[in-house]
C-alpha cells in the first residue's frame, strides 16, 4: 500500500486562513522545562539530566476550524430542518471516515464559481465512476496550488447547495476540498449578495446540511497526487465534546494496483 498525506501542517506564519482566523504555536524547549521537573523532584539538578534537558512541548492556540478539519452538522446549524438537534463531531459515526473515495477535478473552474449537479455528473462520466453509498468525495480546486499564500482563502470554486444535495442524494456522507471552504470564497459571495440581496446564497453548501446530514473536510492538501478513484481515505476527526468540528490527519490509501 502507498499512503498520501492529505493534511496541512500547522505552522506559524504560513497563511492558511483569512485575517482574524489565525492560530499560534508556542514552542517550549527541553531546557525551558527543567524547572518544571525540579518542582516535581526535590533537589534535582539540571546536570543530573541527560544533556541537561527535560522535555519539549508546544502550546497551541487555535480553533477547531484551523488546520485540516472535519465539520460536523452542528457547524451548519443548531437544528436540522425537521427540528431535531444537529449532531456534533463526537456523535458522528466512525465508519463514515474510512471509506472508498473518488476525486472530482474542478481546477478548471475560476475562483468563485459555484459547482452544479451537471458539473458533477459530467466529471463522473469523464472519469468513468459510479458513486457507491458512503463513498468519500474530494474536490480538487485551483486553491490547492495557492496554499500558503495570502490568496489562498479567496481561491477556488465552491460547492453550491444543489451540488451538495446531489452528492448526499447519491449516498455520500463525507466530502472534502482543498480550498479554505466548501462554499465559494467570501469575496465572491459578498459580491453576489450586494447585487441581489439574497441571503440564501450565504454558506449555501454548508446549509444544505440542515436538510441532509453530511460532514465536510476543509483545507486538504495534495489532491493533485490522487488518481480519479480506486483509493480509500481515512479521516477520523478528533473527539471534542459538543464541538462543531474536529481536526483530522486525512490520509489516502492506495493499493498497489492503483499506484
Amino acid at each position: 500500500m502507498r499512503f498520501i498525506d492529505l493534511s496541512m501542517t500547522l505552522e506559524n506564519d504560513v497563511p492558511s486562513d483569512p485575517p482574524g482566523y489565525e492560530f499560534r504555536i508556542d514552542y517550549i524547549s527541553h531546557a525551558d522545562m527543567v524547572p518544571v521537573l525540579q518542582k516535581r523532584y526535590d533537589g534535582l539538578k539540571a546536570e543530573e539530566l541527560i544533556g541537561g534537558e527535560a522535555f519539549a512541548l508546544e502550546r497551541i492556540t487555535l480553533s477547531s476550524h484551523n488546520g485540516t478539519h472535519v465539520d460536523a452538522p452542528w457547524h451548519y446549524s443548531s437544528k436540522m430542518t425537521d427540528g431535531s438537534p444537529s449532531r456534533t463531531i463526537e456523535e458522528m459515526p466512525l465508519d463514515w471516515f474510512f471509506r472508498p473515495a473518488f476525486k472530482l477535478d474542478f481546477r478548471r473552474f475560476p475562483d468563485g464559481y459555484i459547482v452544479t449537479p451537471d458539473d458533477i455528473d459530467r466529471e463522473l462520466a469523464r472519469i468513468g465512476y459510479t458513486v457507491q453509498p458512503f463513498d468519500i468525495v474530494v474536490v480538487n480546486t485551483s486553491a490547492g496550488e495557492r496554499f500558503g499564500t495570502p490568496a489562498y482563502p479567496e481561491s477556488g470554486c465552491g460547492m453550491g447547495r444543489a451540488a451538495t444535495l446531489h452528492l448526499v442524494g447519491m449516498g455520500v456522507r463525507v466530502v472534502g476540498t482543498d480550498a479554505w471552504s466548501w462554499d465559494a470564497p467570501y469575496k465572491y459571495v459578498a459580491e453576489r449578495y450586494a447585487r441581489d440581496r439574497d441571503a440564501s446564497i450565504i454558506w449555501e453548501g454548508h446549509k444544505a446540511g440542515r436538510d441532509a446530514e453530511y460532514c465536510q473536510i476543509e483545507k486538504l492538501r495534495f489532491l493533485d497526487q490522487l488518481p480519479d478513484h480506486g483509493f480509500r481515505i481515512a479521516c477520523f476527526p478528533v473527539k471534542i465534546h459538543a464541538a462543531s468540528a474536529g481536526w483530522t490527519r486525512a490520509v489516502a490509501i492506495l493499493d498497489n494496483e492503483t499506484r
